[in-house]
């Protein structure tokens, strides 16, 4: 990728409605406005799923992982329109071909690669994968579509 774009948590703040503790995405290593992004998802011990799934042998759910690439794509899209498009907010309306290939423990860092695969009118369409140490841990295609914030 070119023109690295990073991101802190205060611009991830102004660019999706989620807070904690539903905020999966800590901070953004590169975005291309219209084509990619490369966001973290620090992972830790003290985060309230852990406490039931599962007890002695701490597991983030799926879901969980889908959600973080879910909202990195929220950034991805929020990055990828102009200043006057930005009245909706972005709901997950699917997800397909999801696979699951190793779990995910505290003190992970996931990396969540995304890619803008297809806007239609109000529906994006994104290729999005999860890894840890380079190793692909979740990959699915997620769908989203815009609505209105209130």
């Amino acid at each position: 990728m070119t023109d690295k774009k990073p991101l802190n948590i205060d611009a991830i703040m102004a660019r999706l409605p989620h807070r904690y503790p539903f905020l999966m995405v800590d901070s953004v290593v590169d975005v291309v406005p219209g084509k990619s992004i490369v966001a973290v998802k620090s992972v830790s011990a003290t985060e309230a799923h852990f406490q039931g799934h599962f007890p002695g042998h701490p597991v983030m759910p799926g879901v969980l992982i889908l959600e973080a690439l879910a909202q990195a794509g929220g950034v991805l899209a929020w990055e990828s329109v102009s200043e006057e498009e930005r009245i909706w907010l972005l709901y997950l309306v699917g997800i397909e071909e999801a696979r699951f290939k190793q779990i995910v423990r505290p003190g992970n860092q996931l990396m969540l690669h995304v890619e803008l695969l297809k806007r239609r009118r109000n529906l994006w369409r994104f290729a999005a994968r999860a890894e840890v140490d380079g190793k692909v841990v979740a990959e699915a295609q997620i769908l989203m579509a815009d609505g209105p914030k209130s």
